[in-house]
């Protein structure tokens, strides 16, 4: 079946008619209907089949609906036949206009292009002339007939950029002006060649192709601006010349084949540019000075010149100095008008062989005006030193020695440094030139070597022998020193190795050596050091514990390891430990201060050896304390040894006591204050334990 979309008329749209071939015509049968939009959107008259729609119905929403038709009994709801599906479709309607999906669009189009999707009208199309356009296209449907619905949208098409332009200076001649003392790299001035197009179509490059200044410049492109800077390459000297002309070439980097026929894409221009004139520091005749002065040279004397002028057109007149910091021992000078150096100190090749000073030119008329050069002064050298051992030589001799044997080779040095090296004459002094025991050669090194004239060396006829030597070198003038060489004579073994060279050597036992002396010492100071730590063990262990009577109780702690058996056992400790014997007459002198107050001894209880009351002693102690004027608070340490009858909290010991435990009653502990309240708690614990 088939129903018109957007159907709006003023009653139900019928759309089709069901019919069974069971229907006589009489009122038996009932139609049903069921499927998409049953009941709903469309309704079936049950007694004659009809089909309406009862809603607009819109194919761009749903196209067709698929249902499903069936003939029952009416008084039974049996069916009496099986169901039949069909389809509705919604048919279309020219209810919708072209929509551009997309639009507004954006297209770009290279100018100059011929040919594109949406042509253009004109040729040559110049971006740098309108670079945008704007153009509403219209779609219309059914094929553009009476009653077609249309649509617009608006396209915007960007002309890009093609190198179709070249770079063109603003101006054909620049003007720069620039002091002659400006530093290298630092830019001058800026040229730019304009081009109309633009991102890489305009980057140009800059080049100086012409001109007097081609090496004392050049021309570098900057990346952001596209602008041309010209830099100074070498010094500029304004007294040489005063101004240079230079032509500058601006071409694009990125050329267009297709445009090369347009003409060259580089544009030229003239650069001229002035040198000022600067004060310039002096300038030196080189940049450093190598001086040489023998080291005898006389105080004064000229070493060497250094010269220097000013650059400028005023010539100023030049002053010279030497910078101190460069010679802090002021051994040169410099003569400030004309450079020349002189010697104001001796100097010594052998002590510092090279001086590095500087020399400081300044303009008389600017004095800001300042220049420097290093000036190294060598120091020649003169034979004004003696040669002499290389080293404090000891020969050794042995005593079984065969004449002619080489006792010791030598060797000289000298601080001086002649052209030709060294080379140097040993002689004997002329009074032991016949000298019968040792005689002297020359060897080819420049060393010298001593020999033995005769065998049978002792060392019990001579243990040591002098030899002076003479030591000339080959200098202009020769200069010459005496040294001397000590010989030893020595026992040695049969192959030739020194073994002793001491005289004392022989009074020692023959089958005792050294090392056994030094054993036999160390013995014998080890078992000295073990009687000692005997002796002292010994005297430690047999000292008393019992103090000494005519010492004072109360600077002692004697201390007890064995447990006592309460205030009436006596035997544990000496009771005669807490007595003092000065405390017969009362008098307990202090032995940490002298008081300064003199009082009367009181008359005390003559103590009893044994059996003492120990409740009476400690009375006496404590009131013998009392009345003392040097007792605390000085410092002192007062001793109680017993707990005293009649407290006010009775004893706390439970060895005299005969009660036991369960007779106690701990509630007046309670009544102590804050110290015993512990003390009452854990008691009071214990007798509750004991009721339960």
């Amino acid at each position: 079946m088939f129903v018109l979309e957007e159907f709006s008329g003023p009653e139900p749209i019928l759309v089709g008619r069901l019919h069974t071939d069971l229907d006589p015509g009489s009122s038996k049968i009932k139609y049903i209907l069921s499927g998409d939009g049953a009941g709903t959107i469309f309704v079936i008259n049950d007694k004659t089949g009809d089909i309406h729609a009862m809603k607009r119905l819109d194919r761009e929403e749903k196209a067709e609906y698929t249902l499903t038709a069936q003939a029952v009994d009416r008084d039974t709801n049996k069916p009496l036949e099986p169901p039949s599906e069909f389809i509705i479709k919604v048919q279309d309607i020219n209810d919708n206009a072209p929509e551009f999906v997309d639009g507004p669009y954006h297209a770009t189009v290279p100018e100059m292009s011929v040919v594109a999707i949406i042509k253009t009208a004109l040729p040559n199309m110049d971006r740098e002339a309108k670079e945008e356009y704007f153009v509403v296209i219209q779609a219309k449907d059914m094929g553009g007939h009476m009653g077609g619905l249309s649509g617009t949208t608006t396209v915007t098409i960007t002309l890009t950029d093609v190198n179709d332009n070249p770079p063109k200076f603003a101006q054909s001649l620049y003007h720069f002006s620039v002091m002659e003392d400006v530093a290298l790299g630092e830019p001058i001035g800026r040229v730019k060649a304009n081009d109309l197009d633009i991102g890489e179509n305009a980057e140009s490059s800059y080049d100086i192709i012409e001109g007097d200044g081609m090496d004392i410049f050049e021309i570098t492109t900057d990346a952001q601006t596209q602008d041309g800077i010209i830099r100074v390459r070498k010094p500029l000297d304004f007294e040489t010349k005063k101004s240079y002309t230079l032509k500058v070439e601006a071409a694009n980097i990125h050329i267009d084949p297709r445009f090369i026929s347009g003409g060259p894409f580089k544009d030229t221009a003239t650069v001229k540019i002035v040198v000022e004139d600067a004060d310039e520091p002096p300038v030196f005749s080189s940049p450093t000075y190598l001086l040489e002065v023998h080291e005898n040279a006389a105080i004064n004397s000229v070493i060497g010149q250094v010269t220097a002028h000013d650059p400028d057109v005023s010539s100023s007149p030049i002053r010279f100095s030497i910078d101190r910091h460069t010679d802090l021992e002021r051994q040169f000078n410099i003569n400030a008008e004309d450079g020349k150096i002189t010697l104001a100190t001796p100097l010594d090749r052998e002590t510092n062989m090279w001086h590095n000073i500087t020399i400081v030119a300044t303009e008389t008329s600017n004095p800001l005006q300042v220049s420097r050069v290093p000036v190294a002064i060598k120091v020649l050298d003169v034979n004004d030193n003696a040669p002499e051992f290389a080293s404090e030589h000891e020969a050794f001799l042995c005593e079984n020695g065969k004449p002619g044997q080489v006792i010791q080779i030598v060797s000289a040095v000298d601080k001086d440094d002649p052209k030709n090296g060294h080379y140097f004459l040993y002689s004997l002094l002329p009074e032991m030139v016949n000298n019968p025991n040792f005689t002297i050669k020359k060897n080819e090194d420049n060393t010298l070597s001593i020999l033995a004239k005769h065998s049978g060396f002792s060392r019990q006829k001579q243990e040591v022998y002098l030899l002076p030597i003479i030591i000339s070198d080959s200098g202009n003038p020769p200069m010459s020193s005496t040294s001397t060489l000590t010989i030893r004579v020595c026992g040695c073994s049969s192959d030739g190795i020194v073994q002793s060279c001491n005289v004392e050597a022989y009074v020692l036992p023959i089958g005792l050596s050294m090392g056994a002396l030094i054993a036999i010492l160390a013995c014998i100071i080890l078992l000295l050091v073990i009687v000692v730590l005997f002796v002292t063990l010994r005297r430690h262990k047999n000292e008393p514990l019992i103090i000494k009577d005519d010492e004072d109780v109360r600077e002692n702690i004697i201390r007890y390891d064995d447990e006592g058996g309460g205030e009436e056992d006596t035997e544990a400790f000496d009771i005669a430990t807490l007595q003092n014997p000065d405390g017969i007459n009362g008098f307990l002198p202090r032995k940490d201060i002298k008081p300064d107050l003199q009082f009367m001894p009181r008359q005390g209880l003559a103590p009893v050896p044994n059996g003492v009351d120990v409740d009476e002693f400690i009375n006496v102690r404590l009131h013998e304390a009392d009345n003392d004027p040097t007792a605390p608070p000085y410092d002192s340490i007062q001793i109680y040894g017993y707990e005293g009858r009649g407290s006010a909290a009775g004893s706390l010991s439970s060895l005299e006591s005969s009660a036991s435990d369960s007779d106690q009653n701990f509630d007046y502990l309670s009544e102590w204050g804050p110290r015993f309240k512990r003390l009452g708690e854990l008691y009071s614990v214990g007798e509750s334990d004991k009721e339960t």
